[in-house]
């Protein structure tokens, strides 16, 4: 039995673990600690945002977001449906209501004409959303000039979900970085990993501080404990944010290695009937943290759920694209401003092995298989 090919797991160094055991040796155990200051003043330089605030996870960092541009109960946040559910989860918590927004098939992020088309619609009978919520999907940036255009022209605050494009560029700048604030991930999967964790990016000084207050249990600054507002237990351990910074002196190794699976993934598989692969956009660069596919049945004689369990048999883990999120039973009475884009990449994608630890020989038994399968039709 060969082993197991996953898709996007956990790529460590060696530098991460002399961060970590700085922090042992120094006895910075406790949930703040030096490594923390760094990691956030280090990632603001990567990613070019002026500050930074470490967190529990990306979700966490939505949430506080999406609290601080003042989202409460019986709002509406316009947020992209083609997602993982941690982009609209967060604004749930705050007893707002998600209204979705489709994709267009250029990125395969938001789509910016129904977004204008929407909020245009929206002024006249005076019902604005009290946020948008754009998410930056599988490592490529939305197009987010016109997105932005269209929140400025109603004064409605963006927050960028860019959990999955780290590393990515968009008009050579980075995506979570154009809005009042945007998110990273550090999960598990993702282009690099605290283990768990996420960062909170602003070019808002005010904003930034008030989200570490909100982070560390809304404390005032008293000697005793004094609490005038709730706060949250969100911030980053120290351990943590020491293998963040280990993490981010390899980001671009990292990069280059997703982007390289999916060039070889493209230039093996391309040409077979009936796939066709995430398109790449002109106005930026791809992570590709995930390299994605679609199969069209009628073409490929195969499908996307064929294709996905004839590799599991092979113990290669591939998986669908996210399953929009108006298409969610615990979305069911949402509203969509639906074109059926997200719905279509559903029933047809495919995320294959993506990890930035890959060799040469997964992403050839990846490609037989595939090609395999087209061949047992």
């Amino acid at each position: 039995m060969k082993r197991p090919i996953l898709l996007s797991t956990p790529h460590i160094g060696e530098q991460e673990l002399q961060f970590v055991q700085e922090a042992f040796d120094t006895n910075w155990i406790a949930p703040v600690g030096p490594h923390i200051d760094a990691f956030e003043q280090e990632f603001s330089q990567v990613v070019g945002s002026q500050y930074s605030a470490a967190v529990s996870s990306g979700t966490a960092a939505l949430h506080l977001a999406l609290k601080l541009v003042r989202v409460g109960a019986g709002d509406e946040v316009f947020c992209s449906t083609f997602t993982f559910i941690a982009s609209a989860s967060p604004i749930t918590y705050l007893g707002a209501k998600p209204v979705f927004i489709d994709s267009d098939r250029i990125s395969w992020n938001m789509d910016p004409s129904l977004l204008e088309d929407a909020l245009a619609k929206r002024a006249k009978v005076g019902k604005l959303p009290k946020a948008v919520l754009l998410v930056h999907l599988y490592g490529q940036s939305a197009d987010i000039e016109p997105i932005l255009e269209s929140c400025d022209r109603y004064s409605i605050p963006l927050i960028e979900d860019a959990a999955e494009a780290l590393g990515a560029t968009y008009k050579d700048t980075s995506p979570g970085t154009w809005g009042r604030a945007g998110i990273f991930s550090f999960n598990g999967n993702k282009i690099i990993t605290t283990s768990g964790g996420g960062m909170l990016v602003s070019d808002d000084a005010e904003l930034i501080e008030k989200a570490k207050f909100l982070a560390t249990q809304a404390r005032d600054p008293q000697p005793h404990y004094e609490h005038t507002e709730i706060g949250f237990n969100y911030r980053l351990s120290n351990i943590s944010a020491g293998i963040g910074r280990g993490q981010l002196l390899v980001l671009k190794e990292r990069v280059a290695a997703r982007q390289r699976n999916f060039e070889i993934y493209q230039e093996a598989l391309g040409d077979l009937p009936g796939i066709q692969f995430m398109p790449k956009t002109d106005y930026g660069t791809s992570t590709n943290w995930l390299s994605c596919l679609t199969f069209e049945p009628k073409i490929a004689g195969i499908d996307r759920e064929q294709v996905r369990l004839k590799l599991l048999e092979k113990q290669i883990e591939t998986r669908p694209v996210w399953k929009p999120m108006h298409l969610q039973p615990v979305f069911a009475d949402c509203e969509c401003i639906n074109n059926g884009v997200a719905e279509d990449l559903f029933e047809k994608g495919l995320c294959l092995p993506s990890g930035s630890n890959l060799s040469d020989e997964d992403l050839e038994r990846v490609i037989f298989e595939i090609k395999n399968a087209y061949k047992s039709q």
